[in-house]
């Protein structure tokens, strides 16, 4: 007799979709280089440089010989930080995150060495790279595990809840009783009976 497989998790087909997690790499990977661009921008003009693209895509330019090159890694680190943001909005889940960090780092690998026409060389560029996958991995993992281990709120936004005092009834119980009594009083009396002696007396006899 065959064995029977086991039917899949709900959404685990939606979560691996090829579709799906190729626009997350083309979105993650814009943004990436989209905050990169204003980070670099903003400090260039800011210092008096001339802004060019290979501040942005040229390895040559981050070297630990010069200011710029150490400024260059600063903005680097900066944008491995800003990029946590993207991970957690676009990714949110934990053990996708060092995946989409290292696919990150080594598609931009591949863009610098197509841009420069050779490998990175610089010392300060792959130590620069390593520090920053591993500060986005360590972060984007830290913040989607606390997103995941928040309550969940299963309220219905009423406000903050008080507790209950001795006498108080719903609004609709109160409501739907008025006009009935139990034993002596109306709706906030419910439940409250008046006892009967049901030995007979001399009256009655």
């Amino acid at each position: 007799m065959p064995r029977r497989r086991r039917p899949p998790r709900p959404g685990a087909l939606a979560d691996v979709a090829p579709l799906r997690i190729f626009t997350q790499i083309v979105l993650l990977q814009l943004a990436y280089y989209l905050s990169a661009a204003i980070l670099i921008l903003f400090t260039a003009l800011v210092a008096g440089k001339d802004v060019n693209l290979d501040l942005l895509l040229s390895w040559r330019s981050l070297r630990g010989d010069v200011t710029v090159g150490w400024m260059l890694g600063l903005i680097w680190m900066l944008n491995s930080l800003i990029c946590v943001i993207y991970l957690l909005l676009l990714v949110a889940r934990s053990k996708l995150i060092p995946d989409f960090a290292l696919t990150i780092h080594f598609l931009h690998l591949l863009v610098t060495s197509l841009y420069s026409h050779s490998i990175p060389s610089h010392w300060l560029w792959w130590a620069v790279q390593l520090a920053s996958a591993a500060l986005m991995t360590f972060l984007g993992i830290w913040s989607c595990q606390w997103r995941e281990l928040r309550p969940i709120n299963f309220g219905g936004g009423g406000g903050p809840s008080r507790p209950a005092k001795r006498g108080d009834v719903p609004e609709n119980d109160a409501q739907a009783d008025e006009g009935t009594s139990y034993g002596r009083g109306r709706g906030r009396d419910r439940g409250q009976y008046e006892m009967v002696s049901t030995v007979p007396s001399e009256e009655n006899v």
